[in-house]
């Protein structure tokens, strides 16, 4: 039976893709789940619509991801901490630091965004990539500073 993904499908395609499956497998599987439509003329018109609103959607996050990310790079956050001697941290500079320390500059991110290599551990200056978007990453300048 050919039918038409609506999602993506480990081992059979990609969204949109037409592919030969067994008819037990399409009529009891995955189209009671909502993973496949039969091939039929509709049915390929259908999909490529939803295609083109999705890489719409995705070209209009994409703008507001690369906005967000002009706003970011010019930002310098500071962070205060404690620390102690030969400016060692007690812990270390965490992502929810650094996304909090980002809201109060006024730019909300999720804290799952910042990308640190290795964690913060001494008083300093930094530059911490922060991952908005697999095509948009950015740069914020982050004061490590005792309390």
């Amino acid at each position: 039976m050919k039918v038409i993904l609506l999602k993506d499908i480990s081992g059979l395609g990609k969204l949109g893709s037409e592919v030969e499956v067994k008819d037990g497998y399409a009529k009891n599987y995955l189209i009671p789940n909502n993973f496949v439509v039969e091939a039929t003329k509709g049915a390929l018109r259908t999909v490529e619509q939803k295609k083109l609103a999705a890489s719409r959607k995705e070209e209009k996050l994409k703008e507001e991801y690369k906005k967000l990310a002009d706003k970011i790079s010019s930002i310098s956050c500071t962070i205060s901490v404690e620390a102690g001697e030969e400016d060692k941290l007690f812990g270390a500079v965490t992502s929810e630091m650094i996304a909090d320390s980002l809201k109060l500059e006024g730019a909300e991110i999720d804290k799952k965004k910042v990308v640190l290599d290795e964690p913060i551990k001494k008083l300093g200056v930094y530059n911490v990539e922060i991952r908005l978007h697999p095509d948009v990453k950015t740069q914020v300048k982050i004061w490590v500073v005792k309390k």
